[in-house]
């Protein structure tokens, strides 16, 4: 029997930038064993314009890229969670809603591609670095054993993936 897509939520307060690169990156190398989204508490007009540009350079679709609020993936009658993921210090300080399906969460902070300033090349690079660095620490997380691990074993290794230090070296 085939082993069910685990659903991964990631939240930002605009979901303007890392949350939807960490949506993108985590369905292309999830590989059908996750299912990513993206959400935020006060969602932006759009993504920004360079988080759009290099998703679009590195291959992803972004035809259906866009900002979304938190609502839909917190009311009754939404898809049960596996994880829920903050990857910005004002979303993780939010009173968030309930999550269907009682979720793993954690905080996983990156600096934010809104704050790029210089040239459009300095911020090209910057939001670059970002999605960097969330692509590595995705790839450590959906090579982490989860069906094996018991949930506190599991949370343990979440919170450690959002240390600073987290993606140096894999677990």
């Amino acid at each position: 029997m085939a082993e069910r897509a685990y659903s991964v939520l990631f939240l930002c307060t605009r979901n303007s930038a890392r949350s939807i690169m960490a949506e993108c990156l985590l369905n292309r190398i999830g590989a059908g064993r996750f299912v990513a989204y993206s959400a935020g508490s006060h969602p932006g007009d759009g993504p920004l314009p360079d988080v759009v540009d290099l998703l679009d350079r590195s291959g992803f679709d972004v035809a259906q890229v866009r900002s979304k609020s938190w609502d839909a993936f917190a009311a009754p009658d939404a898809a049960p969670l596996d994880f829920v993921f903050t990857l910005c210090d004002q979303a993780a300080g939010e009173t968030c809603p309930v999550w269907p399906g009682q979720p793993m969460t954690g905080h996983w902070p990156f600096p934010d591609p809104a704050k790029a300033s210089g040239s459009k090349a300095e911020r090209r690079a910057f939001v670059a670095d970002v999605m960097r660095q969330i692509n590595n620490r995705l790839g450590i997380f959906v090579n982490l054993p989860i069906a094996s691990l018991d949930r506190m074993s599991l949370q343990r290794r979440i919170d450690e993936l959002g240390r600073d230090d987290a993606t140096q070296s894999a677990p």
